[in-house]
């Protein structure tokens, strides 16, 4: 148990953020997932979105770096164009 109050603060904020980042990153992951599975064009645009939508919320958050979210939302617009 830390002697200083101030640290114990740290270690109960750091928690509470690692399990919060935990939440949004697996609720990205998921929404990428989804929209790269998908074989139908339209399916895979409204999908595409979404997904593009959460990437977005999570890297204004800091959960992900801005040049990851770009690297993501690339990789999504690529396998919507497919379609085209």
């Amino acid at each position: 148990m830390p002697v200083k109050k101030t640290i114990a603060k740290r270690i109960r904020q750091a928690e509470k953020s690692r399990i919060r980042n935990k939440h949004y990153n697996s609720m990205m992951k998921t929404a990428i997932k989804k929209a790269l599975a998908t074989e139908d064009a339209e399916n895979a645009n409204n999908l595409g979105r979404s997904a593009i939508s959460m990437i977005d919320k999570v890297a204004s958050n800091g959960v992900i770096h801005k040049n990851k979210a770009d690297n993501q939302k690339s990789r999504i617009a690529k396998h919507i164009a497919s379609f085209s």
